[in-house]
């Protein structure tokens, strides 16, 4: 089991500089984030937490007036940047400064491959590898007020000294099983800035049940959620206080361009009626005779034929030749839905993606292009060069 190390607390500017001095050089860095943003569209940072080899810390972004000599070493491109479902952490570091560091290591990415469990919680991944029990009890703690007590900053810290103690050990498994490279496409994926721009054209598509509407419905909601996002961006505020989702959807139906027909939609809030209504009904009235923005929706495969289902059933018994060969469980490696669609989408397939790919898709997708059969020799299912 590790030794605890004592963390730091910064809060100045003289300690900060002192500190990303002792850690520039480093091998990786260990990061978490504490953030709240119930009422801001942006997270407001709140808490860095940093550990390396010998050394952790607690920053505080909110007594400081700039982070500027840790970042300078945060985005040192010889130094990995180590995460724990690190998407939200590295969206802190992209509103801070326009970029990603790089490179990085998720370790709940990296789990599934030495056989823990998919999306594994980072106080799982501690237990199951270093058989420590984290305290959780400050897992809702409001991080943005002073003073910290001992045991929030206790509680912190551990995010990140455990952190990186399990990196050090997922890396020395993977590198032992050769799997280390079978990651790079999934932390390449992670660092795409496309996914953390949330651009104001394109936010209709994270609306569930767009892919409901057509013509001159979606084109009005495509509106509506481009209105949303920048005017969410602008004032600070979360977009569900501006337009809640299942409203814009009705909006979107029933499109109303006066006031008193807005003000009627189940869930309109009488607030956004008398600050927004007039645009609103602007927005509505102009995107009603324009086309829709090309959506990117597939359509929706029908029931399986039973031909379609037995062929399923035998990509999967091969998943469960690959799962077993390299000491997984089948269900983290692919799911029937996985199969399905591979079948119907392979263009999107994620078993054509990252590790899964080098495991066991590019064998399935040489099965379905005829390359390669199924037989049996001896009692065991092979997978062969079709002859």
């Amino acid at each position: 089991m590790p030794t605890p190390l004592t963390p730091l607390y910064i809060d100045s500017p003289d300690t900060l500089r002192q500190f990303s001095e002792s850690i520039r050089g480093a091998r990786w860095l260990a990061l978490d984030t504490e953030f709240l943003r119930e009422r801001t569209y942006f997270p407001k940072f709140c808490l860095l937490q940093i550990a390396a080899e010998n050394t952790a810390a607690c920053i505080d972004p909110l007594a400081l007036d700039s982070l500027r000599p840790l970042l300078e070493v945060i985005y040192d491109p010889t130094i990995t940047k180590v995460f724990h479902s690190g998407r939200q952490d590295l969206e802190i570091f992209y509103h801070l400064c326009g970029k990603l560091p790089a490179p990085v290591f998720d370790t709940q990415i990296a789990a599934p491959l030495l056989g823990l469990a998919e999306q594994i919680s980072y106080a799982g991944l501690v237990t199951d590898l270093l058989g420590v029990n984290l305290n959780k009890a400050h897992t809702r703690a409001d991080w943005s007020r002073r003073p910290l007590s001992p045991e929030q900053l206790r509680y912190a810290a551990d995010d990140v000294i455990y952190l990186g103690e399990a990196y050090q050990m997922i890396l020395r498994r993977l590198d032992k099983l050769g799997r280390l490279e079978w990651l790079q496409n999934d932390f390449a994926e992670l660092i795409d800035c496309r996914h953390y721009e949330n651009s104001a054209e394109q936010a209709w598509q994270r609306i569930s049940g767009a892919h409901q509407l057509k013509g001159r419905q979606l084109s009005v909601l495509q509106a509506l959620a481009g209105w949303r996002e920048q005017a969410a961006r602008t004032q600070d505020l979360p977009r569900g206080w501006l337009l809640k989702d299942e409203v814009m959807l009705d909006l979107a139906r029933q499109q109303p361009t006066h006031t008193d027909a807005l003000a009627a939609v189940r869930g309109m809030d009488e607030r956004t009626v008398k600050r927004h209504g007039k645009t609103l009904c602007q927005l509505i009235l102009e995107s009603q005779n324009r086309e829709p923005e090309p959506t990117a929706f597939k359509p929706r495969p029908g029931r399986k034929t039973a031909e379609q289902e037995a062929l399923l059933d035998i990509l999967m018994a091969v998943v469960r030749l690959r799962a077993a060969h390299n000491t997984l469980n089948p269900a983290t490696l692919a799911n029937r839905k996985d199969l399905e669609q591979l079948l119907d989408h392979a263009e999107d397939a994620r078993l054509l993606q990252g590790w899964r790919r080098k495991m066991v898709g590019e064998e399935l997708a040489a099965m379905l292009g005829g390359e390669l059969s199924l037989t049996i020799a001896g009692g065991n299912l092979l997978v062969c060069p079709r002859a």
